[in-house]
């Protein structure tokens, strides 16, 4: 199977197979959690579950590592939420993500890198948690603060499923960022915080080296709508680098 046709499997089986994904919907968020784990597990990966607890419920971050070989104290982690808003099946938002993710573990199936990838699928992100110390991403990151793990940095894959060629497609929360970026909804972006600035430039330059598709980056403070609407924001709080991957919604 090539990439394309993983990266649809994976959408079609969150969206379409298991579908609606909220905190209301525990068993197929658990059907969820057990099919990504079991991506991941036939990859090579090893793979734990985190509990996350929210209402009197538990749920579960599926973690996945590749443990490095130079340098394993050092973590780049990559992570996607796999929870939908209630009004949707969350192809974009964010099954997209997930593919990503899995794909990207895929890709990693056999390699040697030299500080530790984990790859974190984050069981909460979506009302009612969004933006608070309920989410699952900030839970896991909370818990690698409080063992002084080292993270070099976290990439947030936050919907990553739309493109168009059609001019005009392409919209900004404020006027004045239709004079800087793209009208054509064609590239992704790599979104992050002022003082992930380095980062995020790091990593944009990898990823230009690597495809065609045009990308644009933007670092900026939280005034700036959407800069930490998503995972990224958990990392923020305990003080690492982090970036968004993002169609821009």
């Amino acid at each position: 199977m090539d990439v394309a046709d993983y990266l649809r499997q994976v959408v079609t089986m969150l969206a379409t197979e298991i579908g609606v994904r909220t905190s209301w919907d525990r068993d197929r968020l658990d059907k969820a959690a057990d099919y990504i784990f079991g991506q991941f597990a036939s990859f090579g990966c090893q793979v734990t579950r985190q509990p996350v607890l929210f209402a009197g419920n538990t749920y579960h971050n599926v973690i996945a590592e590749l443990r490095g070989t130079g340098s394993p104290e050092k973590l780049l982690i990559v992570g996607a939420h796999y929870d939908a808003v209630r009004t949707t099946p969350g192809a974009d938002d964010n099954a997209s993500g997930v593919a990503g993710l899995l794909g990207l573990a895929q890709a990693m199936s056999g390699k040697k890198p030299g500080k530790t990838l984990r790859f974190a699928a984050f069981a909460l992100e979506e009302w009612p948690v969004y933006r608070s110390s309920n989410m699952a991403s900030y839970q896991y990151a909370r818990n690698l603060k409080d063992k002084n793990e080292q993270v070099e940095g976290m990439i947030c894959l936050e919907m990553l499923g739309f493109f168009s060629d059609t001019e005009g497609s392409q919209h900004y929360p404020f006027p004045l960022m239709n004079r800087r970026f793209p009208k054509i909804g064609n590239y992704i972006a790599l979104v992050g915080n002022l003082k992930s600035k380095g980062f995020t430039e790091k990593i944009a330059a990898s990823f230009m080296k690597a495809t065609d598709l045009p990308c644009v980056t933007l670092n900026a403070p939280a005034i700036v709508v959407g800069i930490d609407f998503s995972d990224h924001w958990s990392f923020n709080k305990f003080g690492y680098q982090a970036l968004m991957v993002t169609d821009t919604a």
